[in-house]
């Protein structure tokens, strides 16, 4: 069966949930997973989500801030849990759907200090990885994962605007860089969306609120991610062909989040 995933951090889910609505008309996805809904579980707006066809759903919300959120239309089962963020922040929700193990992660942004010994947040954002890794590195390669939302790291030189600049700049320091890359080692994950649009074709899926013309500056970054273990890649691998993309169009909306949704098609 086909399975269309998406991510999206949608910062702040009532106010964009006409948005998602429109997103769910034109690109017809199976699973959204959203980050930074910044809602409680309560508050997050289930009755809109049923009425667009998104009957299950698996919320972990938090007041004010962060928050994630997974809606299918397929059932939902439940996945492994991951306990990750030292903080205890609402910042990962796990699902099984149609076989498929997602993890849909708001990791932490970092501050604006790369260094962990001045800047806790920065620390924080590194644990968080270290955390995950050592967990991922314990999974059988053979198990179907996806790991989805907003990694805050654009890991490769074409994922920036200005590869130079962004090497000082958190979300694209050399240590995060090689922090992404021992994630994506500790299980061989395959980066989706780079397979399908592969280097040197520049590709972002943040652009700040600064630029009143986002596609005319167009200072982004890569920072939404779709990475599938190699348990799952034959799903995403079709004649050697995988299919992802940024629908960016949605950054053009009114009042838009300042990222845009990604999405990959898994035959599973």
């Amino acid at each position: 069966m086909k399975l269309r995933v998406a991510t999206w951090n949608i910062n702040s889910v009532r106010i964009r949930t006409d948005q998602v609505k429109r997103f769910a008309e034109e690109v017809q996805p199976d699973v959204i997973c959203l980050q930074e809904i910044k809602c409680q579980d309560g508050e997050f707006p289930a009755d809109s989500f049923l009425e667009m066809g998104f009957k299950h759903m698996r919320v972990k919300g938090q007041k004010g801030w962060h928050g994630v959120a997974t809606v299918s239309r397929l059932p939902i089962e439940d996945a492994p849990l991951l306990d990750l963020c030292r903080e205890k922040h609402a910042r990962v929700v796990s699902a099984k759907v149609a076989g498929v193990e997602i993890h849909n992660f708001y990791i932490p942004a970092g501050g604006d200090i790369p260094d962990r010994t001045v800047n806790p947040k920065f620390d924080h954002k590194l644990d968080y990885y270290e955390r995950l890794t050592k967990a991922m590195a314990a999974r059988d390669r053979k198990d179907p994962i996806l790991l989805s939302g907003d990694f805050n790291i654009a890991p490769g030189e074409f994922d920036v605007w200005n590869h130079r600049h962004m090497l000082k700049v958190v979300s694209h320091t050399p240590i995060e860089i090689e922090t992404a890359e021992k994630l994506r080692a500790s299980l061989d994950f395959t980066d989706l969306v780079r397979a399908a649009v592969p280097d040197p074709l520049k590709l972002f899926s943040w652009w700040s609120y600064r630029a009143q013309d986002f596609r005319a500056s167009n200072r982004g970054l890569r920072l939404d991610h779709l990475w599938a273990s190699p348990g799952l890649l034959p799903a995403a691998n079709k004649d050697g062909k995988v299919s992802a993309f940024v629908h960016d169009t949605a950054r053009e909306w009114d009042k838009p989040s300042d990222h845009a949704p990604v999405v990959v098609d898994l035959d599973v």
